[in-house]
Formats: C-alpha cells, sequence, structure tokens
C-alpha cells in the first residue's frame, strides 16, 4: 500500500493569515458596528429630546378629544372614542390619551416615547423588506438612512408634544407594518395592520389600494388584488357618507390646482427646507421625477423584490396628495402646509423609497458610494432640520403655562391656551397632571397658597429689569412681559395677593416679540403667567434663587 509522501501538506490544518487579510476580514465588521452606531444617533436624540420635555405639553386636540370622552368623574365614554376628530377616525388614539390620563397621570412624556417607539418599528418593518441578497454593510447603511430620515430633527414636535404625535405616527406605523407583511405575502396579518391603521387617523386611508398593488406586483391571484381595493373603496364610501360637513384646521374649498399642487412637492421635499416653501417644492419635485423613472421598470419587470418599495413610494404620494387636497392653507409658517414639522414623514418616506430602490437597480454601483451616500444624506437633511427644530420649540414653549392655569382655575387663560375647562373635572378625578402631587411652579420652594414676605423683594435695579406689557387688570388672563435678572432669565414668576400669599405664577425664557410695550435689554426674556381670582392689586414676582425681585 503506498504511503503518503513524508512533507505532503496536512489539508485539515488551519490555513495561517497574514496581517494584511486579518485587518481586511476585521475592516467590515468594524464599518458594520460603525453604521449601527451610527443609525442609532437620532433615535438617541429623539429620546433625549422627549424625556426633557415638560410634564404638560400637549395642545388644543388633547383637550377637545379628552373632554369629549370622558365624563365629570373621569369614566370613559366608549361610544364617543368612535366618533370622528378632524372628520377622521381617531379611536386609537383617543384611547391612547385616556389610558396616559388614567394609568400615567397625564404625562406627555410616556406618549411622546411611545411615538418614538412606533418610529422605531417601523424602521424595523422597513428594514425586513430588504432583499437577503444585498451585502450586509448595503443592508445597514439603508436601515442607518432609514432611521435617520423617520427620526430627522424636522419631525421634533412628534417627540416634544405628544398630542401631534399619537395623532399621527401610529396610523402611518400601522401602514409601513402593513406594506412590509404585504411584501413577504402575509395577507392577514397585512389586512389587519391596515384595520388598525384606519382606526387610528385618515391618513391610513389609501393603505388598502397600496396592498392591491403590492399583490398585482408580486404576481398573486386575482383575488389577492381585487379583496383589498374592494375594501378600500367600500371604507372610503362609508367615510365620506359619515364625516362632517365643511373643511377643519382653516383649509382652503377654493378649487385652487396651482396651491394643491405645490404642497404635494413640498410634503414630498420638506427635508430639505425649514420654511422656504420654495426649495422644498424643487426638491420634491425633483425627488418624484427620480421615482417616476424607477417605477417605471417596477412596474414594466413586476420583480417581487421591489414590491413593497414601489407600494411604500404609492402611500407616501397618497398622504401628500391626501394633504393638499384636505389640509392646503395659506396660514402656515411658510405659506404651504406641507412644510409643518409632524408631515416631514412624508418625505421620508418617498426619500427612503428612491433610495432603495435605486439601490437595488444599480448594484453594480460601488459600496462606497452608497456609503458616502448616506452619511452625507442624513447629516445635510438633519442639520437643515435645525432651523425647523428651534421653530417648534419656540412656538411650542407657552404651552408650559396649561398646567398652572388648569391648577388655578383661571378661565380667561385656559380660553387663551384652547383649553376646554370642560376637561378639568375628569382630570382632577383620575389625579392626571397638573391635579397631582407632581405639580410645582418650578420655583424650588414656593408654590400656590405659600405665603411671602413682600418686604423682602427687592425693586428692579441696574442688575434686575422687567416690565408688563399691559397692566394685570384680570388675574385669570395670560399676564405678559419681559425679565432680565444678573444678565440671564429668571427661574420663574410668582403672582401673588396683598397679603403675599401666592395665587398664581408664570413660566420664564420665552422669547422676545414685538408685542412687548417697553424696550427690553440684552439678556431679557419673555414671560407669561396668570392666577386664580385674587381679591385687590396683584404683585408680580420674578424669582432667582432664594431672591425676590418685584416686577409690579
Amino acid at each position: 500500500m503506498p504511503q503518503p509522501a513524508l512533507d505532503a501538506p496536512d489539508v485539515t490544518a488551519p490555513i495561517p493569515r497574514t496581517t494584511a487579510q486579518i485587518r481586511r476580514d476585521g475592516a467590515p465588521r468594524l464599518g458594520l458596528a460603525a453604521l449601527r452606531a451610527f443609525a442609532a444617533i437620532p433615535v438617541a436624540l429623539a429620546l433625549l429630546t422627549a424625556v426633557r420635555a415638560p410634564e404638560m405639553h400637549v395642545l388644543l386636540d388633547y383637550w377637545h378629544v379628552f373632554a369629549k370622552i370622558t365624563d365629570d368623574n373621569g369614566g370613559l365614554l366608549l361610544g364617543q372614542v368612535f366618533t370622528y376628530h378632524l372628520d377622521q377616525p381617531f379611536v386609537v388614539p383617543s384611547l391612547l390619551f385616556y389610558a396616559d390620563a388614567a394609568w400615567f397621570g397625564g404625562d406627555n412624556r410616556v406618549l411622546t416615547v411611545l411615538t418614538i417607539v412606533l418610529l422605531a418599528v417601523a424602521v424595523f418593518a422597513l428594514q425586513a423588506m430588504l432583499p437577503r441578497h444585498l451585502h450586509p454593510t448595503t443592508r445597514t447603511a439603508l436601515t442607518a438612512a432609514m432611521s435617520w430620515l423617520l427620526f430627522s430633527s424636522h419631525a421634533t414636535e412628534l417627540w416634544l408634544q405628544s398630542t401631534n404625535g399619537i395623532s399621527w405616527v401610529p396610523a402611518v406605523t400601522f401602514c409601513t407594518i402593513a406594506i412590509a407583511c404585504a411584501h413577504h405575502g402575509r395577507p392577514a396579518v397585512a389586512y389587519t395592520a391596515a384595520v388598525l391603521g384606519c382606526l387610528s387617523f385618515g391618513a391610513a386611508l389609501p393603505i388598502w389600494f397600496v396592498l392591491a398593488f403590492i399583490a398585482w406586483l408580486r404576481k398573486e391571484s386575482r383575488f389577492r388584488v381585487v379583496l383589498p381595493a374592494a375594501a378600500g373603496l367600500v371604507i372610503l364610501a362609508a367615510w365620506w357618507l359619515t364625516k362632517p360637513a365643511g373643511t377643519q384646521s382653516g383649509a382652503t374649498d377654493a378649487f385652487d390646482p396651482d396651491g394643491r399642487l405645490s404642497v404635494v412637492a413640498a410634503a414630498v421635499g420638506g427635508l430639505w427646507s425649514v420654511d422656504i416653501a420654495v426649495l422644498a417644492v424643487v426638491a420634491g419635485g425633483f425627488t418624484i421625477g427620480i421615482l417616476a423613472l424607477l417605477l417605471r421598470r417596477t412596474i414594466t419587470d413586476r420583480p417581487a423584490t421591489d414590491a413593497g418599495w414601489a407600494g411604500l413610494a404609492c402611500y407616501a404620494l397618497a398622504l401628500a396628495l391626501m394633504l393638499a387636497l384636505g389640509r392646503t392653507t395659506a396660514n402656515v409658517p411658510g405659506g404651504n402646509v406641507g412644510l409643518i414639522s409632524r408631515y416631514v414623514l412624508v418625505a421620508a418616506l418617498t426619500t427612503v423609497a428612491v433610495l432603495v430602490l435605486t439601490t437595488m437597480h444599480r448594484p453594480h454601483w460601488p459600496m462606497r458610494y452608497l456609503v458616502t451616500a448616506v452619511v452625507a444624506l442624513s447629516l445635510i437633511t438633519h442639520s437643515i432640520g435645525g432651523g425647523k427644530a428651534d421653530e417648534v420649540r419656540r412656538s411650542y414653549a407657552p404651552l408650559s403655562l396649561s398646567s398652572i392655569a388648569l391648577r388655578v382655575d383661571a378661565p380667561a387663560a385656559l380660553e387663551g391656551l384652547h383649553i376646554q375647562g370642560a376637561a378639568a373635572p375628569a382630570a382632577r378625578a383620575l389625579g392626571s397632571y397638573p391635579f397631582n402631587d407632581d405639580f410645582t411652579l418650578g420655583c424650588h420652594g414656593p408654590e400656590l397658597g405659600s405665603h411671602l414676605d413682600l418686604t423682602t423683594a427687592q425693586p428692579m435695579s441696574a442688575n434686575a429689569a422687567g416690565a408688563l406689557d399691559a397692566p394685570a387688570t384680570d388675574a385669570s388672563g395670560i399676564i405678559t412681559g419681559w425679565v432680565v435678572v444678573n444678565g440671564t432669565r429668571p427661574d420663574c414668576i410668582l403672582i401673588t395677593d396683598q397679603t403675599g400669599m401666592v395665587t398664581g405664577g408664570g413660566i420664564t425664557g420665552l422669547p422676545l416679540s414685538a408685542g412687548h410695550t417697553t424696550p427690553a435689554p440684552a439678556g431679557a426674556t419673555a414671560w407669561q403667567a396668570t392666577a386664580g381670582p385674587t381679591n385687590g392689586p396683584l404683585t408680580i414676582l420674578a424669582v432667582q434663587g432664594n431672591h425676590l425681585y418685584r416686577i409690579s
């Protein structure tokens, strides 16, 4: 029997790797880790904004819905949950509003964090649609783009105040889940998600036609194409016959095809502008043009891998069209409703669809081009959105006064803040903020009912200055002015009666406006305050540390 040569190589022994090979193998792993960390950054920034937001930071829609679905004892009126809000179904958000008030003390931050969780679910649903044959780096880069676009700084209002977040995001997330399930050939789950979306908001109404389109692209049976399309027609007809008459939210009912077309384009291009409509319109038109070229090939060849992404693009365009038909108004910053912060999700979904379809249609493009494009796109759009985030923070800052107005029962202030006084008994019965122990005036000591020694209050001087915009004739109204103490803003504003008992308070650090009647020095900020019923003249104080400064 022949014997193997003594110097024959051992084929079972591990092959030694050179230093260069080790570096080449390690680089992809390091790159993937870096891309994953990059994808987590916008989510972390959104969470930071959410947890740092005020405990009560909700809009008039919250109070309108809360007053409608509760009785004075805090009980849920289930029949009212199934009524329309803003001429659209609002079942899921109504239940979430109530659950937050009943179980979490009405904490705005619970709902803003939930909004972020729902958007994260949308990112995972989109990531699950990426073809498995794509390189891991390509999949991770595209996932990072989805994260940065859906958690863009343009959308700051969604995690700064909870009303619009919980009103808008559940429907979009359920529709994203429905699209992902249809893309994978799971119609039952897709239909369930679509139903939940339609119970959330009108933003889900087009999803049935999108599901039919996806089934057609996947070359599924005629039944699976016709069923969702027929369901969509029935649901649209039922909504149209039962919705309240008239326009909502100040929307125009004029024909105005040019204005409505500009809203469509601005909504699709909203990632590229803060408040200049023409920039968003140009960017949106460019995006729609690229999308048309990509969808032409998808519709012609009908590859199954494109189905969900084509459906996502059509859903986003349907949302833009719905905005144009139902929300077009000139009474918004920039004169175009497509620039409103929360509607940037339309631009995000459209851009994601364009990016993924381009990547799949051009597999020969070098991977480094894709990674570079993703990083640049993410950082540029997020940087542009910083201006929108600043606008949102400034516009929503006065909402912090609402907790004081509710606690002291200031009817004129509640009316000025668009809070329905009818909601207060239910909130009080449920122990919802501000009717619980979490409430504070933010003065690090004095609270409602405290007695202050007014003789210790320092008059305004070189180190402290402040003024009222108008004489405070009604304590229950919103009293405004400006103040600066030691070159900075004070901690809070207090209102006392003539005995020194604290009957109200206010917030500071608001942006100055042209409405101030006296010039404000450098470093001054605006303030707003309100109080409960007070006998005799009011004393308004600025508080910094343990020191009181008399404004009036």
